[in-house]
Parts: structure tokens; sequence; C-alpha cells
């Protein structure tokens, strides 16, 4: 019930900033994940007033975000399910709370020159994929793999989610990055940081909250990890947390 209200809530915000798109039908080349991401593409898109208004709930507070970081592969089925089915709607609803970091390698083991993964050679791409996505577009990479793990073939569809998400970079770049130096290099920093986990990753996926493992939190994470993310979260709890919508401060001209 506390996930659907939260839903419902977050879906009810973005339909009037669609709505009143729709309405005005302006000229805009970003998609709606993007619309509030600046006050320039915000004035563009003609929803800088349902912006202003979204981002007045955001949670007024010094304290960090919660560092939740994945290590997984692009193709396990179980990584599949937890980043599509928790992770990426936690963090669409608590984003404000929580920073996702993406380690996308998992089991594989580097071999001279060369990587061996769990689930063959086409995960070795996806992972490379991903890794090169991450670092191309960091600021929409996790909408895209979101994307490219939430479809019938990971690999298919890397090309139209990167084209969905970011109209800017050309698939070139993330293709030549995933067969060349740049991609190595990048599956070997995550080579690193999965190897030198502690404790030692026996599984993915394998979650962290803050640099930390633990089994109760893991357990929590894989039944319910936006209550999860809302228990660790030291700071003033947001409204998707309490299920209690803030109300905005308002100035009116009183008719007299």
């Amino acid at each position: 019930m506390e996930v659907l209200f939260c839903w419902t809530l977050l879906l009810s915000l973005l339909c009037g900033i669609c709505r009143s798109r729709a309405s005005h039908k302006p000229s805009c080349g970003y998609p709606p994940s993007q619309w509030c991401r600046s006050l320039e593409i915000a004035i563009e898109c003609e929803v800088q007033k349902q912006c202003l208004e979204l981002n007045s709930t955001k949670p007024n507070s010094d304290v960090p975000a919660l560092e939740v970081t994945l290590y997984y592969e692009s193709l396990c089925p179980g990584c599949r399910a937890f980043l599509t089915e928790q992770l990426f709607p936690t963090w669409t609803m608590l984003k404000d709370i929580m920073k996702v970091h993406l380690v996308p390698y998992g089991n594989a083991e580097e071999r001279q020159n060369s990587v061996i993964c769990q689930h063959g050679e086409n995960e070795c791409l996806g992972n490379m994929l991903e890794s090169c996505i991450i670092h191309a577009v960091d600021h929409v990479a996790f909408q895209i793999i979101y994307c490219m793990e939430s479809s019938s073939d990971v690999l298919k569809a890397a090309q139209l989610c990167l084209q969905l998400y970011a109209p800017s970079v050309r698939w070139e770049t993330i293709s030549s990055c995933a067969t060349g130096a740049v991609g190595r290099s990048l599956m070997h920093k995550n080579a690193v940081k999965t190897r030198f986990l502690e404790p030692a990753h026996t599984h993915v996926p394998w979650v962290t909250f803050n640099g930390e493992y633990r089994d109760d939190w893991e357990d929590g994470a894989m039944s319910s990890l936006f209550s999860l993310v809302c228990s660790l979260y030291k700071g003033a709890q947001p409204p998707a947390c309490t299920g209690v919508q803030k109300k905005l401060d308002r100035s009116f001209c009183l008719r007299l």
C-alpha cells in the first residue's frame, strides 16, 4: 500500500506536468524525465511552474543522500529483476535522498587480456555497453540502463534507449567505447571495485549502502528497498516516505 500510494502521488505530479505541456504543444526536444533537470529545460518545455512546485517538496536538509551501489551483471535474471522492479522505482520516488551507483561486472573474471562473463560473450558486451553509457552520459545513465534491462533483448534495445534519453549522444561513441581501450579500462575498474568488496561478494545482485554490506540490509532490499532506504536515510523524511503530502507555500491577493 505504501509503495502504491507513492507511485500514485508521483504519477499525479508527472501527469499534471504532461497535461499542461500537451495543452500548449510547445517545441521541446527533451523526454519528460528531463523536463525539470534545469531551469533552462523547464522554460523551453514550458513547465517551469510545475517544476518549481515539484521541487518545493524536496527535503531541505544538509544530510547527504544515501549512497546505494549495485554490483550486477547485465544478463543475470535476478539482477535485471532487482534493477527494474526495486531499484529504479525506488530511485524514481526517492531520488532526493538516495544516489545510485551501478557497477556492471558481477561474477565475471579477468584472465590476462580478456574477461570471462558468467552468461557468455553477450553479457560481456552488455556490461561494456552499460559501463560506457555511465561514463559518457552519467546524468541519464540510469534511465538508459533501466530501459535496456527492462526490454526483452538488452543488447538490441541499447541504441534505441540511448536515442530516447540522450539524443545528442551518437551511438558510435558508445559502440566504439565498448569495443576499444576505453571500454576495457572501464571494465577493469569495475573488476577492481568488485574484487575488493568487503565482505567479498558471493552472488549478484549485491547491494551496499554508504559502502557497507549487511545480510539484514540485503534481506530488506530484496523485499522492500523503498522502506529500507527511508529507514536508513538520516535526514528529514520526504513526503514519499511518510505518505503525507507537503502543503505548498502560496501567497494570494485577496478580493476586497
